[in-house]
């Protein structure tokens, strides 16, 4: 019986996807449950699991496609699994074919059919170290190590060509095209739209992040050993921007038409650099969230953006964004707004500078932060303001879990 294999069903607003590599090909014995392919959006990365047990009998769709929901891709075929095990005569069970003069040609996998033919060897003259006499990709590199030919002795040269001469040598300008990614082109589409459609200006201050790192130092050890995670600044900057984002709840609000919605719960995006590109998943009810649970939460879209197990749902939604540039060095910029939000901050590297307290000089930890809003709504009077109030309870981490 042959079995559809088909695109799962994506979220509702990612309209297509792009076929990775596929796992197996076609003719393979495969398993319930193996990964046959992995399916990018613009969001997420997906496995699409076999079915059922049989042999891949057909693809259709191959590597690069560009696929829809619920789009058949390939057929497994469930009564071929058992014909496709090797009985043990002679005839079905060969590893070899025999070529004139007695010498076998042993088994060859495209990789190294493709790698003997390039470089004219004799398939009967390398030595197999694989399986049932398989020649593996290695076996042929380290024939051909062995085997490299001596270049030949220098000529020597009479008197008249012995003087100098100019050589030019060519220089090596490779060059490689790859195509881009679907999560990147989403991101550059995006962040066109974003300057398109919105009226973003920026907005800067500096923090003194002494406080901080001083309570962090003080209560690191305990803050781990209580619960198994490390104390961050994230988590810091997010309770700040909270309570700013409740005095000034217009950067808490999007752009719809004509209308302003002003979302009265606290999600906030969290930039996450991934193998994949910039992801931006979502910490949910930020205000009713500790400190440690803030900072779990950070640690596990991390994990789960390394492995490409980030979901629809960790990635749909947010109210508000931070960034944090200065993890790669980053001492200033203007970050673009994530819409339909109308507001990010971003975050830099700390540096030790000279500023002046009370009529000193002093060396403090600094970090100059940034914010980017969308002047159709949001006054630049209001911007200001809201960057000052998180500056004043990163200055004053006290006042943080008093909630002013």
């Amino acid at each position: 019986m042959l079995v559809e294999v088909k695109v799962p069903v994506l979220a509702e607003s990612v309209v297509e996807a792009t076929l990775m590599n596929w796992h197996k090909k076609a003719g393979d014995r495969i398993k319930r449950g193996d990964n046959l392919i992995d399916i990018e959006t613009d969001k997420v990365t997906l496995e699409v699991p076999a079915p059922n047990d049989g042999v891949l009998k057909e693809i259709v769709k191959g590597d690069g496609a560009t696929v829809l929901s619920d789009e058949i891709i390939a057929f497994i075929d469930t009564d071929a699994a058992q014909a496709t095990k090797a009985p043990l005569g002679a005839s079905a069970g060969k590893t070899a074919t025999t070529k004139a003069g007695g010498k076998q040609t042993p088994q060859l996998s495209p990789s190294v059919r493709k790698l003997i033919a390039t470089n004219q060897l004799d398939p009967t003259a390398i030595p197999a170290s694989g399986k049932s006499g398989r020649l593996s990709k290695e076996d042929v590199i380290k024939y051909m190590q062995d085997h490299e030919p001596t270049p030949p002795a220098p000529k020597a040269k009479s008197i008249s060509e012995a003087q100098p001469a100019v050589l030019t040598l060519p220089r090596d300008r490779p060059e490689k095209r790859v195509r881009m990614t679907r999560l990147r082109q989403r991101v550059a589409e995006r962040l066109l739209a974003a300057q398109h459609d919105n009226a973003i200006l920026t907005t800067f201050n500096e923090v003194n992040m002494q406080p901080v790192m001083e309570l962090r130092k003080r209560y690191r050890e305990a803050f781990e050993e209580a619960y198994g995670v490390r104390l961050g600044l994230m988590s810091f900057f997010a309770k700040a921007t909270v309570q700013a984002l409740k005095r000034f709840p217009v950067l808490n609000a999007s752009v719809d038409g004509n209308d302003i919605i002003y979302h009265g719960y606290y999600d906030l995006g969290v930039a996450i650099s991934s193998p994949r590109g910039l992801v931006v998943p979502i910490i949910r009810d930020v205000d009713v969230l500790s400190f440690a649970e803030i900072e779990s939460k950070i640690v596990e879209f991390n994990d789960k953006a390394r492995d490409s197990k980030l979901t629809i749902e960790d990635l749909t939604g947010g109210t508000f964004t931070i960034t944090n540039g200065g993890v790669f060095g980053s001492m200033l910029s203007t970050p673009i707004i994530n819409p339909p939000q109308s507001a990010i901050l971003g975050m830099h590297k700390i540096h030790q500078r000279p500023v002046a307290e009370d009529g000193q000089v002093l060396i403090r930890p600094m970090m100059f932060l940034a914010l980017s809003y969308d002047h159709r709504i949001i006054d630049g009077a209001q911007a200001v303001q809201f960057l000052v109030a998180i500056k004043e309870q990163i200055e004053d981490p006290a006042r943080l879990p008093l909630g002013i």
